[in-house]
């Protein structure tokens, strides 16, 4: 059939799309910020609208910042539900909840503990709004931080969050400081629009951010349960980790020649005390030297079935050079763990450190450092401060800064690092004045001259 202009340009106008990018309260611990949606809209308002949305039809771009009132956050996001064609929502703030009924709200600009059901937007207008949408069409993108009162009720009732929702994204746990500038997720998230010369779908968008993100231990990571374009009913969490390994599987038989690698040696699970036992009945580890590779605990997780244990295929991908698709699985199999077992579990804290170590075997070490900080903070928050997997995990963040090149990330990281030495008695007392040593020389070198 010959289409002319005249009926193109209605197709278009028939199909046009519509982009919400809204930004609530930031969350902050301790008066220093933990998100800031603000610079969260601002980076990705720098990603052209069709990569944003995934299509090329015109598009209705709204950014939604510094509102106080929820009804005019509501008439927007029935604007956009009324979109004839693909619709992107991106949502970034604190999530909390009301006192009364304690549903989860996006605290919005000026909202504060009392004024929540009255200054805050309801989580059920958006599930209420969306449900009308064609399924398919519409995609849901989050950057959250809970307070203690929302984190509560995801513990208890996490369907609440996503329930009929075609959501995916994060939900940081409260306590952890951030920054003022971009988020880990939405930073990297940022970074796969602009670096992929055709937008993935949503689930392998949210996939490989994920991956690469450094999300601190214990974040909620929200699957994504729909996609712009219709396809197939998405497959569980763990169905998803077990069908990327069947996947790697596969390309391993095709290959038998190749011996089996081995296990990746990881730092053991915690290990609580019992009533009655002291400092001195705990097993120390040797003394490591500031600045070399920590002594790795040979102890690990109980070992799964070998059929279903995927540490190998991890270490063979990894040892291989496909980083990446190491990256994504141990992510992905992290997630699983933080699914069944909790987000502050001995086996979720186990693919933590997984991941740090593979983040050093790729050589990003600024990366590599990250995730050994955070892992180390989660098991200093349930373990004794003389734990010998918490030395370790110390360790391998103080040996990956000594190799982050960039002085600005090493300068970015260090406070961190030597904070997190100086809560850790027995470790070598060598690191501290080490690592303080190569911060205060960072922080007296010249600035590099400008272009």
């Amino acid at each position: 059939m010959h289409v002319n202009g005249a009926e193109t340009h209605g197709y278009q106008q028939q199909q046009r799309g519509h982009v919400l990018l809204i930004a609530g309260d930031r969350a902050t611990h301790r008066r220093r910020p933990q998100l800031t949606p603000s610079a969260n809209l601002a980076a990705l308002a720098t990603v052209p609208t069709p990569m944003l949305l995934g299509s090329g039809v015109p598009t209705d771009l709204v950014h939604l910042d510094g509102v106080h009132d929820p009804n005019s956050v509501l008439l927007r996001l029935r604007a956009a539900v009324a979109a004839p064609g693909p619709v992107l929502l991106y949502l970034s703030g604190r999530l909390t909840t009301d006192r009364r009924r304690r549903e989860l709200h996006l605290a919005l600009t000026g909202t504060t503990p009392g004024t929540v059901r009255y200054s805050a937007l309801p989580w059920a207008w958006l599930r209420t709004a969306l449900c009308t949408r064609p399924a398919g069409t519409t995609a849901v993108f989050v950057d959250l931080a809970a307070d203690r009162h929302a984190w509560t009720r995801l513990q208890e009732q996490p369907d609440t969050f996503s329930e009929r929702l075609p959501i995916c994204g994060v939900v940081t746990p409260p306590g952890l400081a951030g920054s003022d500038g971009v988020s880990p997720y939405t930073r990297h998230l940022v970074e796969q629009l602009r670096q992929q010369p055709v937008r993935p779908g949503n689930g392998h968008l949210h996939a490989a951010t994920v991956a690469v993100a450094a999300l601190p231990p214990g974040t909620l990571v929200v699957p994504q349960t729909g996609q712009l374009a219709p396809g197939p009913e998405p497959a569980a969490p763990q169905a998803d980790a077990r069908h990327l390994l069947a996947q790697v599987r596969q390309r391993r038989a095709a290959r038998p020649d190749e011996p089996a690698p081995s296990v990746p040696r990881a730092a053991a699970p915690p290990t609580h005390r019992t009533a009655g036992q002291g400092p001195e009945d705990s097993p120390r580890p040797a003394p490591a030297r500031p600045g070399s590779p920590p002594a790795v605990s040979t102890a690990v997780l109980p070992q799964p079935a070998v059929e279903t244990d995927p540490r190998p295929v991890v270490w063979q991908a990894a040892q291989e050079g496909r980083h990446h698709e190491a990256a994504a699985m141990a992510a992905a199999w992290e997630q699983s763990a933080m699914r069944r077992h909790g987000p502050n579990s001995a086996e979720a804290i186990h693919w933590a450190e997984i991941r740090a170590d593979l983040a050093r075997i790729a050589e990003n070490y600024p990366l590599a450092t990250r995730l050994w900080i955070a892992a180390a903070r989660s098991r200093l928050a349930h373990q004794e401060p003389d734990a010998p997997e918490l030395l370790a995990a110390a360790q391998g963040a103080h040996y990956c800064w000594q190799h982050v090149t960039d002085a600005t990330a090493a300068r970015n990281l260090g406070p961190d690092l030597i904070a997190l030495l100086r809560q850790l008695p027995a470790l070598d007392p060598r690191h501290v004045p080490t690592a303080q040593r190569r911060l205060d020389s960072l922080n007296s070198a010249p600035a590099p001259p400008a272009d």
